[in-house]
């Protein structure tokens, strides 16, 4: 009974590691599938798939000469050189055109682009473009350009010279003024000419005084939307071909009088003489008009 039991526990035993070694058999099969890892087999089906005969015929090889007899001048002239692959050559970009002037060697230029140019005469332009005037006013400092050469607004034509244009500063700056001269006072209406001498004049002392930083007062409240902020009023003089200049403080001020009339009187009159002080400045013939406080303006040699 006793040697029973012991060769039942050998064949327990015995089948315990067949079972083991099978089982590490089929997991190592399974994790190298898993890998992608193409088997011996598999490459070789692969092989031959193409080329029924490739799976019956053997490899060939070429023999290989002799070194005497492939460095013999008879093999020379037979042996055909191995055909070696090479890369297409990538095309060389064709480079930017420059400008024809001496400094133009300074910078590429941009065809057909907007913007800022440094220009000195006709042709090409000597560099460029720049995003405002003062990037290009640096910029003709920096590349030391001659000092005529002069920063315009334009693009660029296929010939490479400049066809200039209005800047964005230039067409906000236009639209602003069309704003100020449209509170003119309906006085104005009767002399608005293109040509009328009179109507230049109003136009001329409105930018002066817009770039100076006062703006046109809406004296007949034509604008009902306009700021009642005050400002100049410009009323035409046809008799001395010129204009009267005064000033006009904030309806807080002038008409309802929060700080008094003396207060009220003698800030205008300081406000006038500042305004007529500015277009003297400017360029502009200034003289006392009247005794409303007024000055006639006309245009001087400025």
């Amino acid at each position: 009974m006793p040697g029973e039991l012991m060769w039942l526990a050998v064949a327990l035993f015995a089948s315990l590691g067949l079972v083991i070694v099978l089982g590490a058999s089929s997991t190592a099969r399974y994790e190298l599938e898993r890998s992608g890892a193409p088997s011996r087999r598999d490459a070789v089906a692969d092989a031959t798939a193409g080329d029924p005969q490739a799976s019956t015929a053997a490899p060939t090889v070429a023999p290989q000469q002799p070194a005497a007899a492939r460095n013999s001048p008879g093999s020379q002239g037979s042996a055909q050189p191995a055909a070696v692959h090479r890369p297409a050559a990538q095309a060389t970009p064709a480079p930017v055109p420059v400008a024809t002037h001496p400094a133009g060697r300074l910078t590429a230029l941009a065809p057909m682009a907007t913007g800022w140019w440094l220009v000195d005469g006709p042709g090409a332009p000597l560099a460029g473009p720049f995003d405002d005037e003062i990037d290009a006013e640096w910029a003709a400092f920096a590349l030391a350009l001659p000092e005529t050469a002069r920063a315009v607004y334009g693009a660029q034509r296929e010939d490479g010279s400049v066809l200039r244009r209005q800047s964005p500063q230039e067409r906000a700056w236009l639209e602003e003024l069309g704003r100020q001269l449209d509170r003119l006072p309906v006085e104005w209406t009767a002399f608005i000419e293109d040509d009328d001498a009179l109507t230049t004049l109003a136009v001329d002392v409105t930018a002066a005084l817009l770039e100076a930083g006062l703006p046109l007062h809406d004296c007949d409240d034509q604008d009902a939307d306009a700021p009642r902020s005050g400002g100049a009023c410009l009323t035409p003089h046809p008799e001395s071909g010129g204009l009267v200049v005064t000033w006009r403080q904030h309806d807080r001020m002038s008409v309802q009088q929060v700080r008094g009339t003396e207060a009220g009187d003698a800030v205008q009159f300081s406000m006038t003489v500042a305004v007529a002080n500015v277009l003297t400045q400017l360029g502009f013939v200034v003289e006392p008009y009247g005794t409303t406080g007024g000055y006639l303006v006309t245009p001087g040699g400025r």
